[in-house]
C-alpha cells in the first residue's frame, strides 16, 4: 500500500500532508482525513491507511503548519487553540484541490472524516466546500463557537451542507455532550439535511483511538468503523481493490 508525505501550497504557506493510496491505478474515491489535537500522528496515519485498504485515496493535511512550537511557548496556548476557521477552510480546500488533481483519484467522489477537533472541521468543511459527497465526524466538539478570525460558528453554517453526514458520539463525552448531539440533530432535521447520528454507550471522547488506552472503547470503535465503512461505500461506491 503506497504512502508518502506531500507538500501542499496554501497561500504563501506550505502544508505537509500524509497520503495513503490503494494499489493500482484507480481512479479511486478520495478521502480527506482531519487530525485530532495531537496532529497527524500514528492514529491518523493508521486511519488513512485503513481507508486506503478499503479502496480510497486518503490524504491527511497538517492544519498546524502555520503554528510553531515557539508560538506555543510564547502564547501559552496549544496549537489547536491557535487555529482559525478561515485558515482551516483554506487548508481543507487545498487538500480537496490536491485530490481532485491527483491522477489516481475520481474528482467526483470525495468524502471527509475527522476526529475530535477534526470532527468539528468535518462539519465546517461540509458547510463550506460543495465537493464532498459524504462527511463522517467523530466526536466533534465546539461546533457552536467560531475559532480565531471566524465570525460565524460552524453550527450556524449548517444550511450549506449538501452531502449526507454520519456522526459518531460517545455517550459519556462532555464535548460534544448528549445535549449537543440533540441540538445538532435537531438543526439538521430542521434543514432537511440527510444524516445518521449514533451514540455509543459507555464511550467517552476519543473512543476510537487505540493509542489512548484510557479512552479507547474497543466495542464502540469497531461498531463505529463498520458503520463508517458501510456509509462510505453507499455514498462513494469505491472500486474493488486488487
Amino acid at each position: 500500500m503506497p504512502y508518502s508525505v506531500q507538500t501542499l501550497t496554501v497561500g504563501d504557506s506550505e502544508m505537509s500532508a500524509y497520503l495513503s493510496t490503494p494499489e493500482g491505478d484507480g481512479p479511486f474515491p478520495g478521502m480527506v482525513v482531519i487530525h485530532h489535537a495531537p496532529g497527524v500522528d500514528m492514529f491518523i496515519r493508521e486511519i488513512a491507511d485503513n481507508l486506503a485498504r478499503e479502496g480510497y485515496a486518503a490524504v491527511a493535511p497538517n492544519l498546524f503548519h502555520r503554528i510553531t512550537d515557539e508560538m506555543v511557548e510564547q502564547t501559552g496556548r496549544s496549537k489547536r487553540d491557535q487555529l482559525s476557521d478561515p485558515d482551516i477552510i483554506a487548508d481543507v480546500n487545498a487538500a480537496v484541490d490536491f485530490l481532485q488533481s491527483h491522477a489516481s483519484v475520481d474528482r467526483e467522489r470525495l468524502g471527509i472524516t475527522g476526529f475530535c477537533m477534526g470532527g468539528r472541521v468535518v462539519w465546517l468543511a461540509a458547510c463550506t466546500n460543495p465537493n464532498f459527497k459524504a462527511a463522517v465526524p467523530f466526536y466533534g466538539g465546539n461546533i457552536m463557537v467560531p475559532w480565531g478570525a471566524g465570525d460565524v460558528a460552524p453550527f450556524e453554517l449548517a444550511n450549506g451542507i449538501n452531502c449526507p453526514m454520519l456522526f459518531h458520539f460517545g455517550e459519556i463525552d462532555a464535548n460534544p455532550s448528549q445535549d449537543d448531539m440533540r441540538k445538532l440533530d435537531d438543526e439538521l432535521t430542521r434543514l432537511s439535511k440527510p444524516h445518521r447520528f449514533y451514540s455509543y454507550p459507555g464511550a467517552d471522547h476519543a473512543f476510537m483511538n487505540r493509542y489512548m488506552p484510557q479512552r479507547h472503547h474497543r466495542t464502540s470503535a469497531e461498531m463505529a468503523w463498520a458503520r463508517t465503512r458501510e456509509f462510505l461505500a453507499e455514498q462513494l461506491q469505491p472500486a474493488p481493490v486488487g
